[in-house]
């Protein structure tokens, strides 16, 4: 066998290997889209039957009565807040970490180090605050738990993609007469955008997909999808329907965003990959 033949066949032995790959893990999310547009019937039939023959939207209606929509805009709202915050204090906690190397070296480990604390671990002291301040089961008392867990995987990201950019940009808009300020704003910030988007987008999903402290900090008004999804699970039934429109609903606005940011999501990833 010549040596372009082997390398033919190690090619499609990758794309064989890929293909199946994608297609076990897409197969959960094929599966509980197409349950979300079947009867109940259906739904529960042996052999499984893989597309209902006639789709209903029944599920979504119900979605939509049992407060499903009051649910999907509090997980925007306090996502949406939580990964803004991050973003814009962890560039600027990033940026001075890069640029005027604040705490020495050991300063980003140990900021780094906080999101590796157990959310259990913190998670009755936070219980205690709220309480005082009166914000159990608000959108607050979420947006401030998720920017503690997400502001230090924002600074470590971002302190990375501040470290690409070489010195001498900012050093030359300081001498045309702009301030630190300004250098950050205007030369630094335009420049990490990629990476920005990809920090975002991670702190987006960690927020949007929590659950533990969602449950215990929230009883009727903020609850967001994650908790709202378990009232499918009754004692004597599982409304397998139900459960599944609210995961595709769920899933929605993750891809969407993905989609959206798909060029700026891949150019930040591999932000200085290469040299």
């Amino acid at each position: 066998m010549s040596l372009r033949a082997r390398k033919r066949m190690v090619q499609a032995l990758r794309y064989v290997v890929a293909v199946i790959a994608l297609m076990f893990f897409l197969f959960p999310i094929f599966w509980i889209f197409m349950t979300a547009f079947k009867e109940g019937d259906w739904i529960y039939k042996s052999p499984p039957v893989w597309i209902a023959p006639n789709p209903t939207l029944r599920h979504f209606g119900l979605f939509v009565e049992s407060g499903g929509l009051r649910a999907l805009v509090n997980t925007l709202i306090i996502a949406g807040s939580a990964t803004l915050l991050a973003l814009l204090f962890g560039s600027l906690a990033a940026y001075g970490l890069a640029r005027y190397e604040a705490g020495g070296d050991n300063l980003p480990f140990f900021v780094l180090s906080q999101r590796f604390m157990p959310p259990v671990v913190i998670v009755f002291p936070f219980l205690m605050v709220f309480k005082v301040l009166q914000w159990m089961d608000t959108h607050q008392a979420l947006i401030v738990i998720y920017l503690t867990f997400n502001l230090p995987y924002a600074v470590w990201m971002m302190r990375s993609f501040f470290l690409e950019i070489p010195r001498e940009i900012e050093e030359s808009a300081l001498v045309d007469g702009c301030s630190p300020f300004g250098a950050f704003w205007r030369i630094a910030l335009p420049l990490v955008a990629p990476g920005l988007v990809a920090t975002g987008v991670f702190c987006f999903i960690f927020a949007w997909a929590e659950f533990f402290f969602a449950v215990c900090l929230t009883r009727n008004t903020a609850v967001p999808l994650s908790v709202f999804l378990v009232n499918y699970f009754g004692k004597h039934q599982v409304m397998w329907g139900q459960i599944a429109s609210t995961s595709v609903i769920a899933m929605l606005p993750l891809f969407l965003v993905s989609l959206v940011v798909q060029r700026y999501l891949v150019r930040g990833l591999t932000l200085g990959a290469v040299r």
